[in-house]
Parts: structure tokens; C-alpha cells; sequence
């Protein structure tokens, strides 16, 4: 086979959604769309704000000379401008618009600080359950993952992230609102978490970097608040996108935030443009720039995934499963009745129910159920889910 060997292995290692989205497409088919209950993907299906497609038809007919043209590596001023004004809300501090770069999504952004702080070797620690392309992130730029397990809360574990810091240590990621969790960590779990690396930093005489992706930062329920990491460390990064909270996945737009007093801000600022260039993204596209500029207070309507995790929550209560009730982002991710993960989505699937295996977020034993489908959908899929229990049981 003429692929690299490399690439042969990450197939498989991220093939379970793939799979589940294959596995879904055939059984629409064979049963009828409307007879499957498919959770397997997090596509946000909540329609973007109108706003979103006033600003946009105005600005897509402007027809001024260089509006498709090559800007700053970094994004165009004034939309840094904008955010920063945002953030500095946001995070309680005070950014300028040099301490903010446009990329393309998170997994853009992500991309461009692993390049940026990364020497082949250094280690990145990752907290399970996890995003599942983080691995590849790090990989991509000679890292090494150290993965360690969150509580039984999916909270921080911090003994075990002191346990796992070394002089090799370069970055702790974190993902708050958590993919696939919905977790929230408290504000004093973050606070004790960068003392923690800030003082591992100074034992080492390196530098530790938090680096916080929040894609889902506006998604939360019960008037949750998600707190900044700008308040733990210096050596903060933020990297979010607006493919949530505007539901633009597909328009691949998103920024990082690094804390204005950060130490050798300068130097990095400079490399996190540089490898936006040369890793092949040149800028955020500038279409969106120039939209979501105009959409710093706008988000979609998260009352939607509200009642739709209270629905989904009474599901899977009466069908007697074991959760972790989410605080945001729009996952459940209960504790299969077996042990196999993999078995009990294969039951669920007789049940004409797809979810993904735990496995592949790093925590086997659980599903990963994504809500952001229409609320009869989850509705119809209590007594499937009723009948999958049973089945288990029976094992």
C-alpha cells in the first residue's frame, strides 16, 4: 500500500465516528431515515442566527476593490479589533488586538500552537475523556501526548496532573465546555491547576503552557458560567471558533487568545502568525472575517439544545442509565450497562440507535450521544433505548 504506515494506524485509531456515520447512512437507507435514531454526530443543526444571514448578504454584495484579497496573516485589524474588545469582557482582562489571531476553526488554531511551541519530543498532556483529534494535533508537530483520566465527575484530577508533569511537559490542553462530557471545570479547579503548572514551570526552569479549546464556550444550561483561564496563568492560550455558538462549522472560521502579559508574548505572537502561514491556512478566510465581525454579541438560541438535553435526560433516566448531567455543549455520555462499549453500541444499533463507544474518546465503559438533532427524534428513541437495556441485561 503506497500510504504512509503512519497514516495506516491514525485511520483506525479515528475511524469510530466514521464508522458510525457509515454505519447510519446504510441503515437510512435500508430502514427510512425517519426509523433511525442517529446521535452520533456533533453537526450542529440549531440554524444560524438571522442576523448571520442579513450581515452576510450585505456584506457577500459589497463590491470594493481587494475584498477577496490577501490581509495580514493574522486577520484583518479591524476584526482582531472587535474580538479583542469581546474577550477582554469576556476573560476580565485586557487584550489588545495584536494578543488575538483569526484561523481557520479551532482545529485550526490548535494546529498553529502546537507548531508554534512544540520541539520534537516535548509533551503534551491531554485530559480523558477527549476530544479525539487532539493525538493527531500534537503528533502533527513532533509532540507526545500524556493522557490522564478526569475524576468520576469528568472534573480535573489534579494529583494526577501533577503526577504526569515532567521537563518535558510543554502544554496541559484542556476542553471546557468538554467534547464529549459536557463538563464545565469550576473556576477553582483552574485556578489551582495553573499554580500547579506555574509552579512545575519554575522547578523545571521551562515554561508550561494551559491552552483552553472552547468551541462551546456559549453552549451552557442552568445559567452556567464558564470560567477564564486568563485568571489561573500567564501562560494562557485560548482557541475557540465560531462553529458552535453561530453554527458555522463548515465556514472553518475561529481565533486564539494569548494573555496579554504573558512573558515572551512577543516572540510568540510572531510564531503563531508565521506558522498560520506556512502551515497552509495563509489567513482565515476573509469573507467570515469580515462577518463575524459584525457578530460579537450574537449566538444561537441554546435554549434549543436546552430542552432537548431535558428530553434526552428523561430518556435515558427512565430507561435506567447512569450519567453525568452536562452543563454544556450538547453531549451526554452515560456508562453503558457493560462493560464492552463496542458490544452495547452494536445492541443499540438493533435498536436501529447509533452512538459512538467511549473507547474513542479515551473512556471506554460509556457513549458518547450527541443532541443536536430534533427533539421528536429523541423523543421516539425512549422506548429503543428501553428495549437496548434490556438486551444488555440479558447479557
Amino acid at each position: 500500500m503506497a500510504i504512509a504506515k503512519k497514516m495506516q494506524v491514525f485511520a483506525e485509531r479515528s475511524s469510530w465516528i466514521r464508522r458510525m456515520f457509515e454505519e447510519g447512512a446504510r441503515m437510512k437507507a435500508e430502514f427510512g431515515a425517519e426509523n433511525v435514531f442517529d446521535f452520533s454526530l456533533g453537526n450542529p443543526d440549531v440554524p444560524p442566527p438571522p442576523k448571520f444571514t442579513e450581515v452576510l448578504r450585505e456584506l457577500a454584495a459589497e463590491d470594493k476593490p481587494g475584498l477577496h484579497g490577501y490581509m495580514p496573516n493574522g486577520g484583518y485589524p479591524f476584526v482582531r479589533e472587535a474580538l479583542a474588545a469581546r474577550l477582554s469582557e469576556e476573560h476580565g482582562v485586557r487584550f489588545d488586538q495584536g494578543d488575538v489571531l483569526m484561523t481557520c476553526g479551532a482545529a485550526g488554531a490548535l494546529n498553529v500552537v502546537m507548531k508554534s511551541l512544540l520541539d520534537p519530543g516535548d509533551e503534551v498532556i491531554i485530559l480523558s475523556p477527549f476530544f479525539v483529534e487532539y493525538n493527531f494535533y500534537v503528533d502533527n508537530h513532533g509532540g507526545t501526548t500524556k493522557i490522564v483520566a478526569t475524576d468520576a465527575e469528568f472534573n480535573l484530577d489534579l494529583e494526577a496532573i501533577r503526577g504526569a508533569l515532567s521537563e518535558r511537559t510543554k502544554v496541559v490542553l484542556i476542553n471546557s465546555p468538554n467534547n464529549p462530557t459536557g463538563q464545565v471545570y469550576p473556576a477553582g479547579d483552574l485556578q489551582a491547576l495553573g499554580r500547579l503548572l506555574d509552579e512545575a514551570g519554575e522547578r523545571f526552569c521551562t515554561t508550561i503552557y494551559l491552552v483552553s479549546d472552547e468551541p462551546y464556550r456559549k453552549i451552557v444550561f442552568d445559567d452556567c458560567e464558564v470560567p477564564s483561564i486568563m485568571a489561573a496563568t500567564r501562560n494562557a492560550i485560548v482557541v475557540s471558533s465560531y462553529s458552535k455558538d453561530l453554527s458555522l462549522p463548515g465556514e472553518r472560521i475561529g481565533y486564539l487568545a494569548v494573555h496579554p502579559d504573558m512573558h515572551g508574548k512577543v516572540e510568540l505572537l510572531d510564531a503563531l502568525t508565521l506558522a498560520n502561514r506556512i502551515l497552509g491556512f495563509v489567513n482565515a478566510p476573509a469573507l467570515m472575517q469580515r462577518v463575524v465581525e459584525r457578530l460579537q454579541d450574537v449566538s444561537v438560541d441554546c435554549s434549543i439544545y436546552a430542552r432537548r438535553r431535558e428530553v434526552f435526560c428523561r430518556v435515558l433516566d427512565e430507561a435506567g442509565f447512569e450519567y453525568v448531567r452536562p452543563r454544556g455543549a450538547f453531549y451526554l455520555f452515560p456508562r453503558t450497562p457493560i462493560a464492552d462499549d463496542v458490544e452495547f453500541c452494536s445492541i443499540l444499533q438493533q435498536e436501529k440507535i447509533l452512538a459512538v463507544p467511549g473507547r474513542g474518546f479515551g473512556a471506554p465503559g460509556h457513549i458518547r450521544l450527541a443532541f443536536c438533532v430534533d427533539e421528536e427524534v429523541i423523543a421516539r428513541s425512549a422506548d429503543a433505548f428501553r428495549r437496548a437495556m434490556e438486551r444488555a441485561g440479558g447479557r
